[in-house]
């Protein structure tokens, strides 16, 4: 579902100082190449993974500035800069990583270009969005991966912004999560969704049979109970008496949860209930579902560590000006060479090379040349125009085929180095 509001006002201040001096300064049309690309990825990871770029190319097509934007900019611009943003529309081409592909340093996972005063105004808001579902997909990447093909639900709505948390249930079900607790990402991306109950709706109640029965009665023997409330043991006893071996599932929030697991498992495969489904949560991250992994457990629910991309929320991209027309009408290729931050000139082309159907290295290189590897760089916008759409889906299905091209190495959960070697030609 797209949205009109305008996301011009999205941005930071600085970018209409540089609007505006660059206008006076007759430097504005000036051609120019931006890329967005991590020097590092964040401490622990392997590889990154590329989400958001659809929602970059709603917010650039809603990047207008309409009367009540034009209002307010009255008393932050001059005149010219005013009746330039008024006619504003991006009239370049972007290109970039598909979503659900891998990144690593040095990716230039987008690249934007156009006039400067074009380019330059774009910055904040293509950032906001690929910082933050870029950090969310690569978290949520790692933690389907630990899952080992058990079944994760996105429940972090009630842990972030609440247009973060749909952005995320979104970056989430690129990167193999099956459902989300998030309606409003429901609707507008059509994502499945699901959801159990709280310990409220059993505090609610007279006695936890009492809420057992009013959940089974209004939502089927298929349902979730909540078994932590009182006592577990009570909890899944009362729970089998009430629907038998066809309760669809119990949910463990608290405890141990591999040690609580097994108990449960126990005891409701002793009460004729072996074909109830044994769902974990409470705080889940990579780490503790990877540790689960030998527990009787049949799926996750991750919230907290998945909306803040479990220690790391947000990719470190940055957007940076690579090459630029001169006054002679020349492209010429430039980069900062400032401590710690430097970058590297010239517009840039990639591709992944494989061996055996497995990457080896991310070439980067100024010239196009497909004989290096598989292109990475598709065209997004041309000439302004949207060209570069795709249903989630097929995002989704791109991830997991980058998945199996990853070497095994990029699956460890200790800290390590890139998988992928960037080699800059």
């Amino acid at each position: 579902m797209q949205t009109s509001m305008s996301s011009a006002l999205l941005t930071d201040m600085y970018e209409l100082t540089m609007l505006r001096a660059a206008l006076a300064g007759g430097t504005a049309h000036r051609r120019a190449v931006f890329e967005v690309f991590a020097r590092r990825l964040p401490a622990g990871r392997r590889y990154g993974v590329v989400a958001g770029t659809d929602r970059v190319l709603s917010a650039i097509e809603t990047f207008r500035f309409g009367e009540p934007e034009l209002e307010f900019l009255e008393q932050v611009v001059d005149p010219p800069t005013l009746s330039f943003l008024a006619d504003f529309r991006f009239s370049g081409d972007v290109y970039g990583y598909r979503e659900g592909e891998t990144y690593y340093p040095g990716s230039p996972i987008m690249v934007v270009e156009g006039a400067f005063a074009e380019a330059v105004v774009l910055e904040t808001i293509v950032l906001s969005i690929l910082n933050h579902d870029c950090a969310i997909a690569s978290a949520a990447s790692r933690m389907t991966y630990a899952a080992k093909g058990r079944p994760l639900i996105e429940m972090g709505s009630r842990r972030t912004h609440e247009r973060a948390a749909v952005a995320a249930a979104r970056a989430a079900y690129l990167c193999g999560f099956a459902t989300t607790s998030n309606l409003q990402a429901g609707r507008e991306y059509g994502l499945p969704t699901a959801g159990t109950s709280a310990h409220a709706f059993t505090l609610l109640h007279d006695s936890e049979e009492a809420a057992f029965r009013a959940q089974i009665d209004a939502l089927g023997l298929s349902t979730t109970l909540l078994v932590d409330t009182y006592s577990v043991e009570e909890a899944v006893r009362t729970a089998v008496k009430l629907a038998g071996g066809d309760l669809g599932a119990v949910r463990i929030d608290s405890g141990d949860l591999g040690v609580v697991a097994i108990e449960v498992r126990r005891q409701l495969d002793s009460l004729g209930a072996d074909r109830t489904r044994i769902v974990v949560t409470g705080d889940l991250d990579e780490h503790a579902i990877a540790a689960l992994a030998a527990a009787p457990v049949d799926g996750y629910g991750v919230g907290t560590k998945l909306v803040t991309g479990s220690g790391a929320p947000t990719a470190n991209l940055v957007y940076k000006l690579v090459d630029r027309e001169d006054s002679t009408g020349t492209m010429k290729p430039v980069a900062k060479t400032s401590v710690g931050k430097p970058s590297r000139g010239g517009r840039k082309w990639a591709y992944r090379s494989l061996s055996d159907g497995i990457a080896v290295e991310e070439i980067v290189t100024n010239r196009p040349d497909d004989s290096l590897g598989r292109p990475l760089l598709a065209q997004l916008v041309r000439d302004g125009e949207i060209v570069g759409r795709e249903p989630l889906d097929d995002a989704r299905s791109r991830h997991q085929q980058s998945m199996r091209e990853l070497p095994q190495i990029a699956h460890s959960l200790s800290p390590g180095d890139p998988a992928v070697p960037t080699i800059f030609s």
